[in-house]
């Protein structure tokens, strides 16, 4: 399979501007320099992905796309190429496992050994194995949160299981940031539905210091009727959590929201929502969800009238290993807002 067509490879110069640009028709307007020698037409788009192609373009003969960029060319959508905030674009990262060519703008190089069977071609470029990019992303990774979160997103996607990376982290001991992919192994989910649900079950977790929730179970009532999916839950304790960002400030998503939570509430459930500010400070949601824990142990056991069971007719999606399962038609219509995101 060859490069998509909406997306441009790289040309060099061609004395006579057949294949490429003349040397004074590259001084124009008309084409922009993508790195050293090499030009696109000045009009490409500069997507994420394109920006992965023109970095891939000055690979050498040995080598691939690692890291995040890795990850989005097999399907990672979560992986856009920015920074905290998306206020600035992170590096492609070109394993190559020497010294043969040098970083760049735009461009990083990993000069870590690089085996053979975790290079492969898809879609017309040379990548690392999700696996691999997983490996290299999460170590370096700026903190555990972040790493963790590469972890989710990538089996968010179907590319890699807690399996994969935990037998991958006893096989490779001795690189630098073990520690990390160890605690990565650990920590992981594999039914996390978008970074900020990573932070929210993290906190939850690790800094509230509660029982660690589920993510994305569906929830019925008693005669078996879906109520809904919550973003976290404590089955025990009968508190759920719901990641509400920018976008359920909309009038209409508002309304939905408050509809679902009273819905949970009618059945027993307590609530507790994380709001886009608790991402960089999370000290109200930490007192938030403990004050859920609080209400929740004051409710009689008879009012709860909810369950996690599932009931026959509901095909599980929770982990990589039953979505990979799925055949062609299953997978259109229960995974189909993942496929849509991808």
């Amino acid at each position: 399979m060859g490069l998509p067509d909406d997306l441009v490879w790289p040309v060099p110069l061609d004395p006579t501007g057949q294949d490429g640009p003349t040397a004074g028709l590259a001084r124009g307007r008309d084409w922009r320099r993508s790195s050293h020698g090499l030009y696109v037409p000045a009009d490409t788009d500069q997507s994420v992905e394109q920006r992965i192609v023109e970095a891939a373009a000055v690979l050498p003969a040995y080598g691939g796309v690692t890291g995040w960029a890795g990850l989005r060319w097999l399907g990672g959508a979560w992986f856009d190429g920015t920074g905290r905030g998306g206020r600035e674009q992170r590096p492609v990262t070109l394993a190559t496992g020497d010294r043969s060519i040098r970083p760049r703008p735009g461009i990083a190089i990993s000069e870590e050994r690089l085996d053979p069977t975790e290079l492969h071609a898809h879609r017309g470029l040379i990548v690392t194995t999700a696996l691999r990019s997983v490996f290299f992303e999460t170590r370096y990774a700026a903190t555990d949160g972040e790493a963790v979160t590469v972890a989710d997103m990538a089996a968010y996607a179907d590319l890699v299981s807690r399996r994969d990376v935990v037998e991958f982290a006893t096989v490779n001991a001795g690189w630098t940031g073990m520690d990390r992919f160890r605690l990565v192994a650990e920590d992981m989910d594999e039914n996390s539905w978008s970074p900020a649900e990573v932070t929210m079950r993290r906190t939850w977790e690790h800094e509230a210091q509660l029982p660690r929730p589920l993510t994305n179970r569906p929830v019925f009532d008693l005669t078996g009727r879906h109520l809904g999916t919550p973003d976290l839950i404590d089955p025990v304790a009968g508190v759920i959590g719901e990641y509400n960002g920018a976008l359920h400030l909309d009038g209409d998503q508002r309304s939905r929201d408050v509809r679902r939570e009273a819905l949970f509430r009618e059945v027993g459930l307590e609530c507790v929502e994380m709001l886009a500010g608790d991402l960089a400070d999370t000290t109200a949601f930490i007192g938030r969800v403990r004050q859920a824990y609080a209400r929740a142990a004051r409710q009689p056991v008879t009012h709860r009238r909810w369950t996690i069971a599932l009931p026959s007719w509901w095909v599980p999606t929770f982990t990589v290993e039953q979505r990979r399962a799925l055949d062609d038609s299953q997978r259109q219509r229960l995974l189909r807002l993942r496929l849509r995101a991808g």
